[in-house]
């Protein structure tokens, strides 16, 4: 028999899921949704022919339910399930920074919980979502929530100790690239090209050098010295951007996302 899946809090990333999902084959009648505005839950059930429901209908009927709700608001939903929610269920949780623990310690004993941490670009299908599995998750438990992430991007499986360091590596990771784009975009600028201009120069060449690193197979360090013609333009401006410590600047910066993953996990505000 087919197993309904519900997305509880679907906001932008979980009706990037449900498209997913349904793009890659699953029946629109196999999956719930729940929102917490009934004109949202009314439009996705207009535009993707899922039934809208309340969260402990969510719980009743369905045997995964996905928690895309935001942290801060996962222990008020987390209330409200828990007296319907049986042990046999798989939840998937995509909050940032919360452990399997969490849950474990607020629904029934034994109940199978898989982390799942994503990104944006699951709206256009390119997402890295990276799992990892409860002390109650097991293998079947982990390929099925891949089976639900796929249709969204790629997947990656790690132990939870690592989640922190995804979370500020992957999940973060888009808005480091856009930052990127953006300071480029306004060098080019100065450099006096207008500005839609330098913006379609500098995205198309993020995009060839982001295939390059997919296909090409090649390290990252040897594919920039392919670029790096001796006393050419490009060493002098790689200079620049040692001299101004811009690696160092870097991996500081993932540090300090890493460390505040672990803060909201802790609980700190």
């Amino acid at each position: 028999m087919p197993q309904k899946v519900a997305v509880l809090g679907a906001g932008k990333i979980g009706e990037a899921l449900l498209s997913g999902m349904i793009r890659g084959g699953w029946a629109p009648s196999d999956l719930l949704v729940t929102a917490r505005r009934p004109e949202r839950a009314a439009h996705l059930h207009d535009r993707y022919g899922v039934e809208a429901v309340s969260n402990a209908e969510a719980a009743k009927s369905a045997d995964t339910l996905i928690l895309t709700v935001k942290p801060q608001d996962m222990a008020s939903l987390l209330r409200e399930l828990a007296p319907h929610v049986p042990a046999d269920r798989l939840v998937i949780s995509g909050a940032a920074g919360i452990p399997t623990a969490y849950f474990e310690e607020r629904l029934a004993t034994g109940t199978p919980v898989v982390r799942v941490m994503t990104n944006t670009p699951a709206l256009v299908d390119e997402a890295m979502s990276v799992i990892s599995a409860g002390s109650h998750a097991t293998g079947a438990h982990l390929t099925r929530a891949e089976e639900i992430f796929s249709g969204v991007g790629k997947t990656l499986r790690v132990p939870e100790s690592q989640q922190d360091a995804c979370t500020a590596l992957s999940g973060s990771g888009p808005a480091y690239f856009y930052f990127l784009v953006e300071a480029m975009t306004d060098a080019g600028i100065l450099l006096g090209l207008p500005r839609d201009k330098a913006h379609d120069l500098i995205v198309q060449a993020a995009i060839g050098a982001a295939v390059m690193l997919r296909d090409s197979g090649e390290h990252p360090v040897k594919l920039r010295e392919n670029v790096t013609s001796p006393a050419g333009t490009t060493i002098n401006a790689i200079r620049e951007l040692e001299n101004h410590g811009v690696r160092a600047a870097l991996i500081a910066a993932l540090e300090a996302a890493r460390d505040r993953s672990r803060e909201l996990a802790s609980g700190s505000s």
